[in-house]
């Protein structure tokens, strides 16, 4: 059985902390993994009436380059997951949403990211214009199916908008 040795906070960001934490293996070996600490987050798939999607256009520094992604957001301090989906819907794309509902919820990167991501199907749309926090987003509309297509093409490389596309695509062919 594995035991953890020690664990000490090695770094605190505003979004993300890092800590050590010294495990030891049932045969003796110990080894330090490096744990990225982060609050969890959210991807809204925000449907419009005819299969429309609100899709952001942002550029990512850690990868150093601009992205189309689903809205999404990080939780903040005692923000429910729902909660925070709202509130990054109104602030990343102006609408509002009648109809929640979580898709699926994971863990992008369980080998090194403590954060759950949650995905919402949000419909029932209007607008709700709110205070934009990033000046470089640039939002627009697709048909999910085109979308779709864009996965498949390469030209949507955001796991947690793949994973949003691809579920709400499942859900709405279960409906009919």
């Amino acid at each position: 059985m594995r035991r953890l040795v020690t664990s000490r906070r090695a770094y605190d960001g505003r979004w993300i902390s890092v800590r050590l934490d010294e495990v030891e293996y049932p045969a003796g070996r110990r080894v330090v993994h490096e744990v990225v600490e982060h609050p969890g987050a959210v991807a809204i798939v925000a449907l419009t009436p005819d299969r429309g999607l609100f899709l952001v256009r942002q550029f990512r520094q850690p990868v150093g380059a601009e992205l189309l992604e689903v809205p999404a957001g990080t939780l903040e301090p005692g923000e429910t997951p729902e909660g925070c989906a709202r509130r990054e819907l109104a602030e990343e794309v102006g609408q509002a949403a009648a109809k929640w509902e979580r898709l699926i919820s994971f863990y992008p990167s369980p080998g090194v990211l403590s954060e759950t991501l949650h995905v919402f199907l949000a419909e029932d749309l209007r607008d709700a214009p709110a205070e934009r926090e990033e000046e470089d987003l640039r939002v627009l509309s697709l048909p999910l199916e085109e979308a779709y297509r864009r996965i498949g093409a390469g030209e949507i490389l955001d796991a947690k908008s793949i994973i949003g596309i691809t579920m709400a695509r499942e859900r709405l062919a279960h409906r009919g």
